[in-house]
C-alpha cells in the first residue's frame, strides 16, 4: 500500500501597509515558519527580520517606475524552492491579493501541484486613510468603495476614468487609487468628466510608517498639488466626500495659522514700538 505523498504548502503572505505592528499574528508566525522568503521591495525590514537566522532571504524588486523583477522568474524561484523541500514564503506589501499578483501565483503553484495559504494583510488603500482619522464608507457620504489601479498592464485597455467618476457620482462612492502619481494628470483629467471640481481628494505616502505625509486638496487641484508638496511614490489616492470633515479640519487649521501668525506679528509690532517708546 502506498502513500499518497504531501504536496509542497507555499504560503502567500500580506506584511500590511509598512508598520510591523500591524502584521496579523498568522503573519508572523509563517514569517518565522519560512526557510525561503522572497520579499517585495516595499516591506519593511523590521517584518523581515522577524524571519529565522537560518532563513534565506531573496529580495525580489516590485515597485512602480523601478527595475522589476519579472513576475515569471520570482513563480520559478516559488515552484524550485517548494520543489527542493523549502518551506517557501512570498512575502509581499499589503495583500497579496489586492493588487499583489497573487491570484496569478496561485494559479501557478496550483498547476504544480502545490498546496497554498493565502494570508491576509491590511492593504495601504484602508491603513492609509484610516490614519487620517477618516473612513472609506460613510452612511452620509458613500455607499461603498472601489479600490483601482492607476498603472494598466502594459499593453491592456486604459481606464476609463470618466465612466468610473460617473459611476462614482451616481452611486456614492470613495475612491481608492493604487500606484497612480506617475499619471495623475490623466487621472485628474478623466475623473472630472464625471465629479464636480471641487471634489475632496486626499494623496497619502508611506502609510503608517514614521515618514508618512499627506496632503489634501480638490479634485482640480490634485496634480498640481502632488508637485508642489513634492509627494511621491508609493502613495495612495482617495478620491471622495468621506473627505469632507479632513478638508474642512485642514481649512479651520490654516485659517488658525494665520490668525496665529497675524496676531504674533501684532504682538511683535506692538513690543517693539513701547521699547523704543521706552528709551
Amino acid at each position: 500500500m502506498s502513500l499518497t505523498p504531501t504536496p509542497p504548502l507555499v504560503k502567500l503572505v500580506g506584511a500590511g501597509p509598512g508598520a510591523a505592528d500591524l502584521l496579523t499574528l498568522r503573519a508572523v508566525r509563517a514569517i518565522e515558519w519560512a526557510s525561503l522568503l522572497l520579499v517585495d521591495d516595499l516591506v519593511n525590514p523590521d517584518i523581515v527580520a522577524l524571519a529565522s537566522p537560518q532563513a534565506r532571504v531573496i529580495h525580489v524588486g516590485k515597485r512602480g517606475g523601478c527595475q522589476q523583477t519579472p513576475q515569471a522568474f520570482i513563480e520559478r524561484l516559488m515552484v524550485r524552492g517548494a520543489q527542493g523541500g523549502e518551506r517557501v514564503v512570498r512575502l509581499k506589501g499589503g495583500d497579496p491579493f489586492i493588487f499583489g499578483r497573487g491570484g496569478e501565483e496561485v494559479q501557478t503553484l496550483r498547476s504544480h501541484g502545490m498546496e497554498v495559504e493565502v494570508i491576509n494583510g491590511i492593504t495601504a488603500g484602508l491603513a492609509g486613510v484610516s490614519s487620517l482619522g477618516v473612513p472609506l464608507t460613510h452612511r452620509q457620504h458613500a455607499q461603498g468603495v472601489v479600490l483601482l489601479t492607476g498603472h494598466a498592464q502594459a499593453g491592456a485597455l486604459a481606464t476609463n476614468w470618466g465612466a468610473v467618476a460617473q459611476a462614482a457620482s451616481q452611486l456614492h462612492l470613495t475612491l481608492v487609487i493604487y500606484m497612480g502619481v506617475r499619471e495623475l494628470p490623466a487621472i485628474e483629467q478623466g475623473l472630472r468628466q464625471g465629479l464636480a471640481d471641487d471634489t475632496p481628494v486626499a494623496v497619502i505616502q508611506n502609510a503608517t510608517l514614521p515618514q508618512q505625509r499627506h496632503a489634501v486638496t480638490v479634485l482640480s487641484d490634485l496634480a498640481a498639488m502632488v508637485l508642489r508638496e513634492g509627494l511621491s511614490s508609493p502613495a495612495i489616492v482617495v478620491v471622495g466626500d468621506v473627505l469632507k470633515g479632513l478638508a474642512q479640519a485642514q481649512a479651520v487649521a490654516c485659517e488658525n495659522t494665520g490668525l496665529f501668525e497675524e496676531n504674533l506679528e501684532h504682538a511683535w509690532t506692538l513690543n517693539a514700538s513701547t521699547s523704543l517708546a521706552a528709551r
